[in-house]
């Protein structure tokens, strides 16, 4: 296939919050990776760059006779996402070309998560991973690659507390990182459900790379569908939510807790430190209790158990 000559660059301003979940967004209809950058002013006094806490979320894709039905499809998730939180509109230039790929390549650098766990580019020697558990992406996902420290926090937690012979629900799955990971961990069944039908080729997909075929299960559908699933898997010893703090809430208040089997626990993730109060005082009204706090940076990662904790 001929190298395009210009690309159509696509671009939104969010919250440093919502970063995350655009970008996924993003990711499903660009060939060449997606950039977050941090938005930033010029401080007279200290004279230095100072972040303001928005970032940008930018995207190249080919800019020929398929640019105007990706267009639409972006524009059309995005007011997806915006349904759920309030959203800006995404604006679009035309450039002409760079090597993107190449200069990610060479930007990109292996992360190191907990004491096992790698994630890799599918494009690198996987001698890389020097013994620890290799999660693989493809190089068009920019959510879900552990870049963002939420993401980075939730590893941490699934390999802290362990999901080895159990089974797992990762609720908004995203990309499909964190069911990967459970499988690398030793989970036994894998579950993730997403509320955008758009997730769910992308996560099969990178399970492929994973050499994870058939091995987890990926459907659309929300925490609400979950225990309704007839003859099927309706809790779990470990669970996962990735996703908004507010959405969290809502979520503990509509039934989250109903799929966390006894003793099990619930791994929570996309919540800035100062929205952790009201994240666990959801929980604590969910008869669920607060067992572990991970934090990096301003965000942070919840973990409850239902019932009595197995010492």
């Amino acid at each position: 296939m001929a190298k395009p000559d210009k690309w159509l660059e696509a671009a939104l301003f969010c919250s440093g919050e919502l970063a995350e979940a655009v970008a996924e967004v993003f990711s499903r209809y660009v060939p060449n990776g997606v950039l977050l950058n941090s938005v930033t002013v010029f401080d007279q006094a200290d004279q230095e760059e100072k972040p303001t806490g928005e970032m940008q979320v930018v995207a190249y894709f080919p800019f020929d006779e398929q640019s105007e039905d990706i267009r639409q499809k972006l524009d059309r998730a995005v007011g997806y996402l915006g349904q759920i939180v309030p959203l800006g509109s995404v604006s679009y230039q035309v450039i002409d070309d760079q090597n993107w790929m190449e200069a990610w390549k060479t930007c990109y650098e292996p992360l190191r998560f907990g004491k096992n766990l790698i994630v890799l580019p599918e494009w690198v020697d996987q001698s890389l991973a020097e013994g620890r558990l290799p999660i693989i992406i493809s190089p068009d996902m920019a959510f879900g690659t552990g870049t963002h420290p939420s993401t980075q926090l939730c590893l941490i937690a699934l390999e802290k507390h362990g999901c080895a012979g159990k089974n797992v629900f990762d609720i908004g799955c995203g990309s499909g990182i964190l069911s990967i990971a459970a499988v690398r961990l030793g989970a036994d069944t894998v579950l993730g459900v997403d509320n955008d039908p758009e997730a769910i080729p992308s996560c099969f997909r990178n399970a492929g790379l994973n050499g994870m075929d058939g091995r987890i299960a990926f459907e659309v559908g929300t925490h609400l569908d979950i225990p309704s699933r007839s003859g099927q898997l309706r809790q779990a010893p470990v669970v996962l939510a990735n996703i908004l703090a507010h959405v969290l809430v809502e979520m503990l208040e509509t039934g989250l807790a109903d799929t966390i089997a006894n003793q099990g626990i619930l791994i929570l993730g996309g919540i800035l430190e100062h929205q952790a109060p009201s994240v666990i005082d959801a929980a604590t009204s969910a008869a669920l209790t607060h067992i572990d706090t991970l934090q990096e940076e301003d965000w942070v990662v919840l973990v409850f158990t239902k019932g009595q904790f197995p010492a």
